[in-house]
């Protein structure tokens, strides 16, 4: 797979749940925003389902995984968070979650989009894949094409709100089935550690997950005695 070999001005990753961004691809991110792009995370959910605790309630778990994104996101180097707040565990790729996508993206006007693989229903024979992120996936490609894009879809967003339409470059696809390039991540693997480390509403052991996301991320065609991390994508360049 190859290397990417231009950093984007402008990233805006699009994901189901606090910590996706983080988990998915927290050295990416980081390592982008290290290298001067306007990067903002939009996160569609508050992941307020996300807790055996049985004196948790919905809402005060919304606020505190909010707070915890937030602080993660700081972490990576991103001040800008938008929560969309649907409901944890119940987002589909409606015309409603299309046009607050396309929204967003004629309102920051980024170069490169960064989502999940609606197409993806489990990973091996251990993981089934949420239905948040499939739902995620879909609605953010079917905004960056056609919604934001061409004049006449969701017309009242230049009517009424003045954003013009927007073309994204790029799309990178996190979690996918065929990644076609990755990312080197060697040097802002521990920042993603460390973001994710805010999340601790949904991380019991901050050690074994540190292990976990090492072990993940090793790039296992480095020499032993230099290791290397990287993070897959299956990436999309748009024409026309």
């Amino acid at each position: 797979m190859s290397q990417p070999t231009q950093a984007p001005l402008r990233v805006m990753g699009v994901f189901a749940h606090p910590d996706d961004a983080m988990f998915f691809c927290g050295g990416s991110l980081a390592l982008w925003a290290r290298s001067g792009a306007e990067v903002t995370l939009v996160v569609a959910t508050s992941g307020d389902k996300g807790s055996a605790d049985p004196k948790m309630t919905s809402e005060m778990l919304a606020t505190i995984r909010e707070e915890e994104e937030r602080a993660a996101a700081k972490e990576l180097g991103i001040r800008d968070v938008v929560f969309l707040r649907y409901r944890d565990g119940e987002l589909f790729p409606t015309l409603e979650l299309r046009r607050d996508v396309a929204r967003l993206i004629r309102s920051k006007r980024p170069d490169r989009i960064v989502t999940l693989d609606p197409t993806v229903f489990w990973y091996g024979t251990g993981a089934v894949n949420h239905p948040d992120h499939r739902a995620i996936g879909a609605a953010t490609l079917e905004a960056v094409f056609p919604a934001a894009r061409d004049r006449l879809n969701f017309p009242e967003l230049q009517r009424d709100e003045g954003l013009e339409p927007h073309k994204v470059l790029s799309v990178y696809i996190v979690g996918a089935a065929e990644p076609t390039i990755t990312v080197d991540v060697s040097d802002t693997i521990e920042t993603k550690i460390a973001s994710l480390q805010h999340h601790r509403s949904q991380i019991a052991d901050m050690d074994a997950m540190a292990v976990r996301v090492r072990e993940r991320s090793l790039d296992t065609g480095a020499p032993p005695d230099y290791p290397r991390y990287v993070e897959k994508f299956r990436v999309i360049q748009l024409r026309g």
